[in-house]
């Protein structure tokens, strides 16, 4: 892994387990400064174990439920009172709701959880990050994004479709921040297959994910790593990758103009400036 940086703080969210601690104790392992964000206080105390028995390092903590957009907010507040810079932003925090389910905000869970939260989160940190990951997935396949309607989902619900579109919208989101902010590298990619919390709240989906071929947080997590090391100039910023390469998603996450749409249409729903 070629590895041009040197030591950085980095803001890992959703760091309490799977991917994001993984990814968490890579980059303490490598010397970087690491912030772990997550929701639930115990989760991530155990989390901030794990990543100093592992690296002699020990974390802050962040804690914030991205349900609800205030949370958000109170955590930019924090974390830009905490630091004058953010060398990575790791937007990992995820959900996916086995039921129809309304935040306080009034969205969908997923596209609140997994598009919404990150995007008010990077915007509100945009003038001090210097490099943007975005967890996506390549169950983006599924989604079906209405900028004009983010509740869409709610109407007829699929689990596996709400949770689509918001990891279409995290790939288009990534393409969109690369145009606006072109002076701060952003990826989006997918971490493959990896057996993580969500299947522990249905019966069904265990089931299921007993049939997939799964791999684990760590070799999750090389992708969001291998991005955040590498040298900007040996990508292409704005891409999509998978196992450390560039993939093309499908066509409904590669339209720049649905990209576009989305951006506004995302500002108008947090309350912030497109």
């Amino acid at each position: 892994m070629e590895d041009l940086t040197g030591r950085r703080l980095v803001v890992v969210t959703g760091a309490s387990s799977g991917i994001g601690l993984a990814a968490a104790v890579s980059f303490a392992c490598r010397g970087d400064e690491v912030v772990l964000v997550g929701r639930d206080p115990a989760r991530l105390q155990a989390a901030a174990e794990r990543v100093r028995e592992t690296s002699g390092a020990r974390p802050e903590l962040f804690r914030a439920d991205f349900a609800v957009l205030d949370d958000v907010r109170g955590l930019a507040e924090r974390l830009r009172d905490a630091y004058d810079r953010i060398d990575v932003l790791a937007n990992n925090a995820g959900a996916i709701a086995l039921q129809p389910l309304t935040t306080v905000d009034g969205f969908e869970l997923s596209i609140q959880a997994n598009h919404l939260a990150p995007f008010l989160l990077t915007n509100l940190l945009a003038d001090r990050v210097g490099r943007i990951v975005v967890t996506a997935s390549g169950a983006h396949r599924y989604g079906g994004l209405d900028p004009a309607d983010l509740n869409k989902p709610l109407r007829r619900y699929r689990s596996m479709a709400a949770y689509g579109t918001s990891k279409q919208a995290n790939i288009l989101f990534a393409a969109e921040a690369a145009l606006r902010w072109s002076h701060i590298p952003t990826h989006s990619f997918h971490p493959g297959v990896v057996r993580t919390r969500f299947a522990n709240d249905s019966r069904m989906v265990a089931f299921g994910m007993r049939f997939l071929p799964f791999r684990s947080p760590e070799k999750g997590a090389e992708t969001l790593v291998w991005l955040a090391n590498q040298d900007p100039a040996r990508l292409i910023n704005g891409a999509y990758y998978y196992n450390r390469r560039p993939r093309r998603p499908y066509r409904k996450a590669a339209d720049p103009r649905l990209a576009a749409r989305l951006w506004e249409a995302s500002a108008t729903a947090v309350g912030i400036d497109g």
